[in-house]
């Protein structure tokens, strides 16, 4: 594109990205159970026993039974497809599934994956959260863009999810 032609692209009208906090969550889980070596890298699947969220808009507890199906490619990144259920304090139940991915320094990641619990910070792991909730009171989350951060413990994970504004 030559110079002064971004103007003539639109460019210009389109807006700068804002975020607002939805909620935090706390997710306990399992053990992994190994599934091997795939296409898509070292498999293994993470059931979720559940957990709690809170936030402005939403609080309430995560269903047991969903599961993480992580894949670590050959290059350490670890890749996420999660299921889960959150159960809002009235009642409802909305669909949380997201795709994510977590990787760093090699003597962080290892610290990570032994149990411990560096400053997450010191590695990269986001997320991207869809809804499917009910109609009523929380259909506005089916018509988001969500994105989260998060942080490995090692009796579960904690997230921060924001709304994509």
């Amino acid at each position: 594109m030559k110079s002064g032609e971004e103007g003539r692209a639109g460019f210009e009208s389109l807006p700068e990205p804002r975020f607002e906090l939805l909620f935090k969550m706390s997710l306990e889980v399992d053990e992994p159970d190994k599934i091997g070596q795939t296409h898509a890298g070292n498999r293994r699947v993470i059931g979720v026993r559940g957990g709690v969220f809170e936030g402005p808009r939403l609080k309430g507890r995560v269903l047991p039974g969903g599961s993480d199906w992580i894949a670590v490619r050959r290059d350490g990144v670890l890749i996420q497809d999660v299921r889960i259920v959150l159960q809002t304090e009235c009642g409802q139940n909305i669909l949380m599934s997201y795709r994510g991915m977590r990787h760093g320094p090699e003597d962080v990641i290892e610290k990570v994956n032994g149990g411990e619990d560096p400053d997450p910070r010191e590695y990269y792991f986001r997320t991207q959260p869809i809804f499917e909730a009910p109609d009523g009171e929380h259909d506005w989350l089916n018509k988001l863009m969500a994105f989260a951060v998060g942080r490995r413990r090692a009796d579960g994970v904690t997230y921060a999810v924001y709304a994509l504004l």
